[in-house]
């Protein structure tokens, strides 16, 4: 079974429209544990306009399954996942004013620079995932880098859903072998919901994550957080 990671991002920009600690991204990370997530997933910014990197620390002590951090690799945040130590970090290029993660990694052109990084985590027992767009291409460079997966950018793949899944996940299905042959692992993640995930999960093979934030929270509005968290997880059977 693919596991699931929850993204918790949105409970820090609740949080943070109001001040205080209301709601908490403790107590967020440790309920969405509780109700059967296998991760917790922070993507801290340059200018903290969610998860702070003062949460990050403070999740490092609550998480007690998977402990996933992403983000563009600046000097601060490979300093702050040096010292917290997740169990994943996930190299993502986003500028510093993307609203959210919006391209995957030229990893031919980044190679000397990812390697670097990568060398570095690796050194402290952290796994490294590479955020790609489905280019089969980019593939063997993340692998000449030294990364454990890739972790495939799904937006296009939802925007498409709709118009024909099996067009859509077909570059998908291409990378993801591709990163088999080199033997890396494969996660997924960027606007995966309730109505498209249960095909890109029984589509891709060895699927070995979903990391899930917006649509899961939203949808937790609506029908609960347990609840929510298992009907992901029921997208996610493999039967």
């Amino acid at each position: 079974m693919t596991k699931l990671s929850v993204n918790i991002n949105k409970v820090a920009t609740i949080r943070n429209s109001r001040g205080g600690d209301t709601p908490s991204v403790v107590e967020a990370a440790v309920n969405v544990e509780r109700f059967g997530a296998q991760g917790v997933t922070v993507h801290p910014r340059p200018d903290e306009r969610h998860i702070r990197y003062a949460d990050v620390r403070e999740l490092r002590q609550a998480v007690k399954t998977e402990f996933n951090i992403e983000g563009n690799p600046v000097e601060r945040f490979v300093a702050l996942v040096l010292e917290v130590v997740p169990e994943q970090v996930t190299l993502v290029p986003d500028a510093h004013d993307a609203i959210t993660s919006n391209n995957g990694w030229d990893t031919r052109a980044n190679l000397p620079f990812l390697r670097e990084v990568i060398a570095a985590f690796r050194a402290k027992g952290i796994r490294t995932s590479i955020f790609l767009n489905p280019d089969p291409a980019m593939v063997p460079y993340a692998a000449e880098a030294g990364a454990d997966r890739i972790e495939l950018y799904t937006e296009s793949y939802a925007s498409r859903y709709a118009a024909g899944r099996e067009q859509a996940i077909a570059a998908y299905l291409a990378t993801a072998l591709e990163a088999s042959r080199y033997g890396l692992g494969v996660n997924a993640g960027h606007d995966l919901n309730l109505d498209n995930l249960a095909w890109f999960a029984r589509t891709i093979p060895s699927l070995a994550e979903v990391s899930i934030g917006h649509a899961l929270i939203s949808d937790a509005l609506y029908l609960g957080l347990e609840n929510t968290i298992q009907l992901y997880l029921r997208c996610l059977k493999h039967e």
